[in-house]
């Protein structure tokens, strides 16, 4: 599978998971995630730290805007581009995750599995050789 494909195909992953997540945030649809333990979604995603800067908009909901301009960049084979894109969410990941574990001391597994996404965008996006930025 070459470059491009696995960066949409996160890409689609992580806008889907956000998707969810926003979903969640809005409705009455029930969180599948355990909440016993250090795995717990829901008081991850009913903290504070769960809306970008206490406007009641959910982080996810920026999730689904990153995850877009993510594939977009991707498919137009902006490399360079996908790479400080993809820096910019990596250092936003970093953060998020001292919250969780330090903060709040618990972690959500769907953040978990977008931040993932986030992470692999990023070592996609990392720059190679020459030959290798032709084939992304």
């Amino acid at each position: 599978m070459d470059w491009l494909k696995l960066a949409v195909l996160a890409s689609l992953a992580g806008l889907a998971i956000s998707t969810y997540l926003t979903v969640v945030h809005y409705s009455t649809v029930p969180l599948a995630c355990p909440v016993s333990g250090v795995i717990n979604c829901e008081q991850v995603l009913t903290s504070r730290y769960a809306v970008i800067g206490g406007s009641g908009i959910p982080t996810s909901a920026a999730g689904i805007v990153w995850f877009t301009v993510s594939a977009a960049l991707a498919l137009l084979r902006h490399h360079r581009a996908l790479f400080a894109w993809s820096s910019i969410g990596l250092v936003t990941v970093l953060l998020l995750v001292y919250l969780e574990i330090v903060q709040l001391g618990a972690v959500c597994l769907w953040c978990t599995a977008a931040h993932a996404m986030v992470l692999l965008i990023f070592l996609i996006a990392l720059p190679r050789t020459e030959g290798d930025r032709v084939n992304m």
